[in-house]
């Protein structure tokens, strides 16, 4: 199987949101994304630096159940780990402010 290649980042979100249709693997998603940034706030201002060390386990864990169980497919990280990455941050705001909606189905 040939993996797909893009040229710029936002060539590979409309991409992205194909491979997040499940609204248990986007809320998941969200959840992940936004306990990364309540780490990386905690951490910083507390000295926590096992928080800050948690923040790869905690964002990807959400999103990575949300795919094996949910979206029953591989993470895009795997093929595309920046763009991906990415792509978590600009789902999670347009979700946060309605430009994406979870059931992107309705």
């Amino acid at each position: 199987m040939q993996t797909k290649s893009f040229s710029s980042l936002k060539e590979f979100y409309p991409f992205y949101l194909t491979e997040h249709k499940n609204v248990t693997s986007r809320i998941l998603h969200f959840m992940g994304t936004a306990l990364v940034f309540v780490f990386l706030i905690v951490g910083i201002l507390f000295h926590k630096t096992n928080l800050l060390i948690a923040i790869p386990l905690v964002g990807y864990g959400f999103a990575w159940v949300g795919h094996f169980f949910f979206e029953k497919n591989k993470p895009a990280t795997f093929k595309h780990p920046f763009y991906s990455l990415a792509s978590d941050f600009i789902m999670f705001f347009d979700l946060l402010t309605g430009k994406q909606k979870f059931n992107p189905n309705r």
